[in-house]
């Protein structure tokens, strides 16, 4: 599935193409394949960290949700539903798998890993200003270390607020939990990078504190 090429049916609603494959128009399907796998293959490639698992963990996400597609009540959007059918594949994958990398930030958030070089974030909307080549490179090792010793939930949170941009009611509905749960989860995620931050003896403005 991954690559594809087909243009795919671009006017079609995602509703539309779920009727129609739950009325026996299995190629229907392709419409949401297409429109969705680049998304979900960088979420796989992110979690993972290796390309040949991210493709057959976009390509089982997507089986999965082609026979789970009755289910589908419509509560949540498609791509949320299926966001949160392919992160269930990836972190199966990953408790598997012990081996997984970390997730790589860029101002603002986090970044996929075939961007360029990432620099040193936004944390709590305090930016970071130019700094050396070589203490952007040690902030960014030290924050990759942080948010890979967080605790599963709070880097999954992570992850779809900063790099996916989605709501607090999406990640809440892509994780099961309560909304509350993930601004806790929220809170104390980012709280740790700023403490990461203090004890690497960095202002707000990326100086070097005296």
């Amino acid at each position: 599935m991954v690559g594809s090429q087909a243009a795919g049916e671009a006017g079609v609603s995602d509703q539309e193409a779920i009727r129609r494959v739950l009325a026996g128009e299995a190629d229907a399907f392709r419409t949401l394949v297409e429109r969705y796998q680049g998304r979900i293959h960088r979420l796989a490639l992110r979690v993972l960290r290796d390309e040949e698992a991210a493709k057959d963990a976009t390509q089982d996400a997507f089986v999965k949700a082609y026979g789970a597609l009755s289910k589908f009540q419509g509560r949540s959007s498609f791509y949320t539903w299926l966001y949160r059918l392919a992160m269930n594949q990836c972190l199966d994958v990953r408790r598997r798998d012990k081996s997984a990398g970390q997730v790589e930030w860029t101002e603002g958030g986090a970044v996929e890993r075939e961007t360029a070089e990432p620099a040193v974030p936004e944390v709590d909307g305090v930016s970071f200003g130019p700094a050396a080549s070589v203490m952007r490179k040690q902030l960014r090792s030290r924050i990759s270390e942080a948010i890979a010793a967080l605790p599963d939930g709070a880097r999954e949170t992570l992850v779809l607020r900063e790099v996916d941009g989605l709501s607090y009611a999406e990640i809440a509905e892509a994780l099961s939990i309560p909304k509350g749960t993930v601004m806790s989860r929220l809170h104390y995620a980012r709280q740790k990078l700023r403490d990461l931050l203090e004890e690497a003896g960095l202002g707000a403005g990326g100086e070097e504190m005296a």
